[in-house]
Order: C-alpha cells, then sequence, then structure tokens
C-alpha cells in the first residue's frame, strides 16, 4: 500500500527559509546512492532524482549556499521553483518516495523521514550540471536543519518545479524579505534594461544585505529590521504604502514574504493601485510560528 500527495502547481514556499521541486546525478533507484537514469518500473512509477551536494558556503550570516550536482538534464528541470525533497540529517539512505505519471508523489508505507519543501534555485547551470540553492538558516524546520548539517556527499531528492509567476513589464515593483531574494535576483537578471521601478528587500540588516544586479532604472532598497523577529515587521507592507502607484498600465508587482505581510500588500496592490490579477503576483512563502508549513 501506497500513500500519494499532489505536487503543488505553484511554490508552498519558494525561497530558502525553511518555507519548499533530482538523487546525486540524475534520477536513481529509491533508498540508494546510484546516480544512473532509471526507466519507470512495471507499476508505472519512476524514481525521483537526486542531487548531491558538491559546496557549501554561508554567503550571509544566515544565509548557506549548497551547491548540488546533477545530470544536465536534471538540473535543468530544477528550478526556477523546485519541490525539494528533504532527508533527515544523518540518513544514508532515505526511503525516497516514487513520482507517478501524471506528478503526484506516491509516498512509501510507514516512517520515510522525508519532508516536501518548495525553494526557488538561485542559480541553474547546465554546462556545469549544477544548481544552487539558498537556504535561511533560522528556525528549526527539516531544511533548515538539513542546510545547517549538510556536507559534500550529501543527498537532496526532487519533485517538480514550477514558474516564478513574473512577467515582463516596464515599471516594476519587488518585493520581499531573505527568503525571496533567490527568485528576485532572477526576476531582476532577465528584466528589460529599460525598466523602471524598485525592489524593496527586507532583511535583520547590513550584514544580510546581498550583491544583486538589477537594470539602471531599477532602484534596489534594503530594509533593515534590526532586531525583531523575522515575520513580525511590518516594514515591507509600509516601505510599498509609501510608494506612490505609477502611471500607466505595463506595471507588473511581483512579492513574497511571511503570508501575513503578503495579505497586506497585496490588499494595497489590488486597492490603493488598482492592480488587476494579471499585473501582480503575491504569494506567501512562510507562515510566522510554523516551521515551513505550506501558506497557501
Amino acid at each position: 500500500m501506497t500513500t500519494q500527495c499532489e505536487v503543488p502547481s505553484r511554490p508552498s514556499i519558494a525561497g530558502p527559509v525553511d518555507s519548499i521541486p533530482p538523487e546525486s546525478a540524475g534520477s536513481a533507484p529509491l533508498g540508494c546512492g546510484d546516480v544512473t537514469t532509471a526507466a519507470p518500473a512495471p507499476d508505472g512509477l519512476r524514481p525521483i532524482d537526486v542531487l548531491t551536494v558538491v559546496a557549501v558556503a554561508d554567503v550571509t550570516p544566515s544565509v548557506r549556499r549548497v551547491v548540488l550536482s546533477g545530470t544536465p538534464t536534471a538540473v535543468a528541470d530544477a528550478g526556477p521553483t523546485v519541490n525539494l525533497l528533504v532527508p533527515r540529517v544523518g540518513d544514508p539512505a532515505p526511503r525516497w518516495p516514487r513520482v507517478a505519471k501524471d506528478g503526484r508523489i506516491v509516498w512509501p508505507d510507514g516512517a520515510h523521514g522525508v519532508s516536501l519543501r518548495s525553494y526557488t534555485a538561485r542559480r541553474q547551470d547546465t554546462v556545469a550540471a549544477q544548481v544552487e540553492i539558498d537556504f535561511v538558516l533560522h528556525g528549526d524546520g527539516p531544511a533548515a536543519a538539513w542546510a545547517s548539517a549538510a556536507t559534500p556527499g550529501a543527498l537532496l531528492g526532487v519533485a517538480g518545479a514550477g514558474a516564478l509567476g513574473d512577467r515582463p513589464a516596464g515599471q516594476l515593483l519587488l518585493a520581499g524579505d531573505e527568503t525571496a531574494l533567490p527568485a528576485i535576483s532572477r526576476i531582476l537578471a532577465s528584466a528589460s534594461a529599460t525598466a523602471r521601478g524598485v525592489a524593496l528587500l527586507e532583511v535583520a540588516g547590513a550584514a544580510e544585505e546581498q550583491p544583486l544586479p538589477a537594470p539602471d532604472g531599477v532602484v534596489v532598497r534594503w530594509l533593515h529590521r534590526g532586531g525583531t523577529p523575522p515575520g513580525e515587521s511590518t516594514l515591507l507592507a509600509d516601505a510599498v504604502a509609501a510608494l506612490d502607484p505609477p502611471d500607466g498600465d505595463d506595471v507588473f508587482a511581483w512579492v513574497a514574504a511571511e503570508s501575513a505581510a503578503v495579505r497586506t500588500i497585496r490588499a494595497d496592490l489590488r486597492g490603493r493601485w488598482g492592480l488587476g490579477r494579471a499585473q501582480h503576483h503575491a504569494i506567501g512563502y512562510w507562515r510566522r510560528g510554523r516551521a515551513m508549513s505550506p501558506a497557501g
């Protein structure tokens, strides 16, 4: 007997806080470190992909970047938003789930110790066959615990990916906390050189700022919450509320942070800014007081 769950079509928590969708160099049979590509089993279920950690670096005091290796195909499929299957710390042979033809995750019977989390890959390099994922280390959820202990050779599963929900526009508003930095970095990197707007980024302090290249017309503004715990500050919502809505319809706003803050900003964008559904994407990447539970 197996149990099944749907892979979400959008990220539950797409950022690097213990918010988030292959074994070392591609697909592998469940419960082993073999990294060769395997065909679906007679029951139609295919193995997940499993990536292998090749490097770990702390880019700020609270953000750890993990570089994972796999086949070019597995790396290409691991983003931009990716469903990660996170094993227990120290588990040498995780009981991985498998994936049905329709994308459902099929979990093994009984205890397996693998958690499903949604993150955004900061970078995918199919030539080097590597993907980089940033993990925010505050909190005690399974992904933060795994990243804190990660060393080269550790395994991380992947079971599906999705889009960021952004779209090109002449005027941009990007707003997020630490968990949204990988996504915002990708959006800025793909933005038109003529784009204008602002990126509002809430972090603990100056030590948490990261290099964030942006078009000349997009201002990057860091908001420091100081000693206020993550998820308890109103800095991000206040900063959006202080902005004057831009003129014209060529506008897109992308927002991701703690769920309550996002609800406040979404209401402002739909009300005072008058943005339609096609002009904004606002998603709660995590909930205060809950270790990476889907924010929905």
